[in-house]
């Protein structure tokens, strides 16, 4: 593979699962208490047992997307 090939496939990898990243920590901020509601039924758990789940996963997608994603694409920009 060139470096141009890398170079777009990590351009593509970090607008899509930033964009993801984004629209889940939107609809979090916003539908937090809907999106509580649905889960609740399914998993009976408390609320603050929700969001230490919730803002652990949010966390950790954020730091597999900069270290698999954002900092390879920003090394080929920098290389390229």
């Amino acid at each position: 593979m060139d470096l141009v090939t890398l170079r777009a496939f990590f351009m593509w990898c970090t607008i899509i699962n930033g964009g993801f990243l984004t629209i889940t920590a939107l609809v979090l901020t916003f539908a937090g208490n809907l999106i509580y509601r649905v889960h609740s039924k399914w998993f009976k758990m408390p609320r603050e047992a929700f969001n230490i789940v919730i803002y652990s996963f949010i966390g950790l997608y954020k730091i597999i997307f900069i270290v698999f994603c954002l900092v390879p694409y920003v090394v080929l920009v920098i290389l390229g």
